[in-house]
């Protein structure tokens, strides 16, 4: 099975979280998307973030829709900083050896994989898609320095849907009382309003 990971800190997830997920699994096959929002991410300590109950019902409900986007609170029910390494190996271990790791990430992310936990280790264990923008290409040279051939075999580009969209630009312009319509699912956009999240 190809199984496609969608992991985030979802603060809010929006439009374009949702759009690459589905390119990714249309491009390469994949059979599912699982979401997994990330409970304490390493890097992203500097600044508060929202519960993990709200960004939990918030991926639910953005999700939904998508017969093929499933959600687990895997790393909100461990203990201590979200790592995919640990992620990826409870995800062979719930789905077996032969289920094939498809995770789904940003080219700003993509810049910046050397410097994840076990890296190298990790590089090995999944496959990374990386989404880039038309006229944005991955340096595959920079990939094979890095993580040598098996970061070639292991780590993909593909061409997303561009969005300018972001769930840092999403929180200023609630906290300024602009519009987020059309940038968040309708029922997310209900469900911030309604808890009164990010002001």
């Amino acid at each position: 099975m190809r199984l496609g990971i969608m992991g985030g800190t979802f603060d809010p997830i929006h439009l374009g979280h949702l759009a690459m997920a589905e390119s990714a699994r249309e491009i390469f096959q994949l059979k599912e998307i699982l979401f997994i929002p990330s409970a304490r991410p390493p890097h992203k300590t500097e600044r508060k973030i929202e519960s993990k109950a709200h960004r939990l019902m918030m991926t639910y409900l953005a999700t939904k829709s998508n017969e093929y986007f499933h959600v687990s609170p895997m790393e909100m029910l461990r203990e201590g900083f979200s790592y995919t390494l640990d992620t990826v190996n409870e995800l062979h271990r719930k789905y077996g050896k032969d289920t094939e790791l498809f995770f789904i990430i940003g080219s700003d992310s993509m810049a910046d994989l050397e410097n994840w936990h076990k890296a190298q280790e990790l590089v090995g264990k999944a496959n990374f898609l990386a989404a880039a923008r038309p006229g944005v290409e991955l340096n595959f040279d920079k990939v094979k320095k890095v993580f040598g051939s098996t970061g070639l075999q292991h780590i993909h580009q593909f061409i997303t849907p561009s969005f300018e969209i972001s769930s840092t630009n999403i929180r200023e312009r609630i906290k300024l009382g602009r519009s987020i319509k059309y940038l968040v699912p309708e029922e997310v956009e209900q469900y911030i309003y309604r808890e009164n999240l990010y002001r």
